[in-house]
């Protein structure tokens, strides 16, 4: 919720409706054929029933908070202008793009803004066989033999209807991409829609090569674009956004099904097993304990003890010699996405605490991961509340009074979430009595520190937690920047945490505020390292060490960069970051708790945020403390998990290499253990198109 930044090609992969068999239609006559070559592919941009403007809808957690129009000028030339608000964020873009004869766009030409407001000028030409683009991250030329796509770096949702159209006409529906990659097109079914007293029937597809799983697109049946469902960032074509829910569950339901597939292609669930001659994380001590057998039945963990203890008959041994063994790892702030699932268990994440989230996505999740469905982590669930207002955060859970205050956490209790998350645009008035609510059913309270508040008065309320870094040090600028509903959140201490001194009397107090009420803080500093240090152009720090192992199209992203810099500025904003590596340091050292999370990639920027709070200055054994039997305290389940320990639930991770010496290490997954359950990192990684 901090730094969300959807792109065109980063969509979540959650599609649906009945299946088409290729092999059937291959049987009909040769007149059969014929038709249905005819339906599927898209007619022409001129023909007489296409119109000549398509506007559509940009939404968040289904609010409308932008648009999207599409034109087609006299003499075939398409201008496409795309822009949305999210929370002071959001892109307004303007793209004039030619179509060559095979439907394949031979000059694409981008200018405006990107989410960060940062300035954007794309180009891309494709003429006489050679291919040449540039854009604010990267540029290049090369000589195309045959048909190839450009995926723009901030291109509209329209491009990915242009290249689903470009699939359907090309044998196989294969078709290579530039930069690189290559991309595959899958007709899934279609769906009939009502609204309005109109009716209408969509074709659903999906996109292979886009993202970590197939990207969904829906089109019309003349090819035109439609839409693209979900439950936090859709575009619906305009007077169609009430059959939103309808795209969204038929994408739900392939994905559910491709889940389901997986889950069983990749687990494995042996009984007994036992792994021994590890080295042994404890996270009670945060040392490590050489020769140490452990041996699992069923979901729990049975025995720990040395090496040589008794091992029942038929167990399924595993050698751990010269591995480290470790309690699954916690992500505090995540937000649960359709990627999300085996990623997170790929990296050795086998909890997590989703900080926001549609109510029924994240129940059907919950529900699935813990049955064994579907193959994913433990869900600790915080409920989303903010204020109504032009910054509001994409939720659908706004209040604006004490008695719809009280209702949003009531429900939120009913449906067994452990804890509730406020946000920058409530009242100040109704944070008093939100806390109240919240702890008398037994919940903790998080959140930002709302606009016109700073994070001494809500810890005085009785904030159990306040989440982002940025907070605590926007508690000191109090005094210039009190509406902290927009990116100066950001940009305010990216030019000002460097000249914080740690070492103050104001500082020091606040520390001991922090202390007597035991309020935790969530850092996510891996955000504002992305935020404050990464450049256009340049593989983002956060994510250089990963980078290579990438589908093409994620792995460029990573160029993006982050806010932008003004000039003269870049020195202060990388010392700035320096400054919240320090302010981790001086909460740890002085006994204010940490959680680590992300509120990024799943998994990966976990990693990272690791290896920051090593950087910071804590010793990396503490550290996978806080990631372990910390978070599990927090989160309220160290009765069941955090530590390897006989009784607890089996929640393991197995790393090549020992991380509570190189802390880098933690990368190097090789098992993981939820519940009994095996998966192997590697084949994980493979599902979602990485390389292991």
């Amino acid at each position: 919720m901090q730094d969300f930044y959807p792109t065109r090609n980063l969509f979540a992969s959650r599609c649906g409706c009945c299946r088409v068999s290729r092999r059937d239609a291959l049987k009909q006559s040769l007149l059969g054929t014929a038709l249905l070559l005819a339906q599927l592919l898209p007619k022409p941009v001129q023909a007489a029933d296409t119109p000549r403007v398509r506007r559509y809808t940009v939404m968040l957690a289904s609010r409308p908070v932008g648009v999207q129009t599409t034109e087609i000028l006299p003499g075939g030339e398409w201008r496409i202008s795309y822009e949305y608000n999210d929370r002071g964020r959001g892109p307004k873009l303007v793209t004039r793009l030619v179509l060559g004869p095979d439907r394949v766009p031979v000059l694409t030409e981008t200018t405006g803004n990107d989410y960060y407001k940062g300035s954007v000028t794309e180009v891309f030409n494709f003429r006489k066989g050679r291919a040449n683009w540039r854009n604010n991250a990267e540029q290049g030329e090369r000589g195309v033999p045959g048909k190839a796509f450009y995926t723009s770096f901030h291109g509209p949702p329209e491009e990915n209807a242009l290249l689903a159209q470009a699939l359907l006409g090309v044998p196989g529906n294969i078709l290579p991409l530039l930069p690189e990659g290559e991309a595959r097109l899958e007709r899934v079914g279609e769906l009939k829609l009502n609204a309005g007293g109109k009716a209408r029937t969509v074709v659903h597809y999906q996109v292979s090569g886009l993202d970590l799983s197939p990207s969904p697109i829906w089109l019309d049946e003349d090819g035109t674009f439609f839409g693209i469902g979900g439950e936090w960032w859709a575009v619906m074509r305009e007077g169609w956004e009430a059959s939103l829910d309808d795209l969204t569950k038929a994408e739900n339901a392939v994905t559910l099904g491709r889940e389901r597939k997986l889950a069983l292609e990749l687990a494995t669930r042996p009984g007994l097993v036992a792994f021994t001659g590890a080295n042994l994380f404890d996270s009670e001590t945060a040392t490590l304990k050489p020769g140490t057998t452990v041996l699992v039945e069923g979901e729990r963990i049975r025995a720990v003890g040395p090496d040589g203890m008794a091992i029942p008959g038929g167990t399924r041994r595993i050698d751990a010699s010269g591995k480290t063994l470790l309690p699954g790892l916690w992500d505090m702030h995540a937000h649960l996405s359709a990627n999300d699932n085996r990623l997170n268990l790929a990296c050795g994440v086998t909890s997590i605490r989703d900080m926001a989230n549609d109510i029924d996505y994240l129940q059907n999740q919950r529900q699935s991961f813990d049955s064994g469905e579907t193959a994913g982590p433990r869900i600790v669930a915080a409920g989303f509340i903010d204020g109504p207002g032009p910054y509001a955060g994409p939720s659908k859970v706004l209040v604006a009074t004490a008695e719809e205050g009280r209702k949003a956490v009531a429900r939120y209790a009913e449906l067994g979430y452990e804890q509730i998350k406020l946000y920058s645009s409530l009242k100040p008035e109704l944070i008093e009595g939100l806390i109240r609510e919240g702890h008398e059913r037994g919940m903790r309270v998080s959140g930002h520190v709302p606009a016109f508040m700073s994070a001494e008065q809500v810890i005085k309320l009785g904030f159990d937690e306040i989440q982002h870094i940025n907070f605590v040090f926007l508690n000191f600028l109090f005094d210039s920047v009190k509406d902290t509903r927009t990116p100066v959140r950001f940009t305010a201490v990216a030019q000002n945490a460097a000249e914080l001194d740690l070492r103050s009397e104001r500082v020091q107090a606040f520390v001991s505020l922090l202390k007597e009420h035991k309020t935790v803080i969530d850092p996510t500093v891996n955000v504002f390292e992305q935020q404050f240090v990464a450049r256009r152009g340049v593989l983002s720090p956060s994510y250089a060490a990963v980078a290579n192992r990438m589908p093409p199209q994620l792995r460029r992203s990573f160029l993006a960069g982050g806010l932008p810099v003004p000039d003269g500025q870049d020195r202060r904003y990388r010392d700035s970051f320096g400054a919240l590596l320090a302010m981790i340091r001086l909460l740890h050292e002085s006994g204010v708790p940490l959680v680590a999370g992300t509120d990024a990639l799943a998994g990966f920027a976990l990693h990272r945020e690791l290896e920051l709070y090593v950087q910071a200055g804590i010793p990396a054994p503490e550290v996978l403390k806080i990631a372990t039997l910390g978070a599990a305290r927090v989160a309220r389940r160290e009765r069941e998990l955090g530590s390897i320990a006989p009784g607890k639930l089996a929640d393991l991770v197995l790393v090549a290499g020992n991380p509570a010496a190189d802390i880098s290490a933690i990368r190097q997954v090789e098992m993981v253990v939820k519940g009994g359950t095996v998966y192997h990192s590697a084949d994980l990684c493979r599902s979602l198109g990485i390389q292991a």
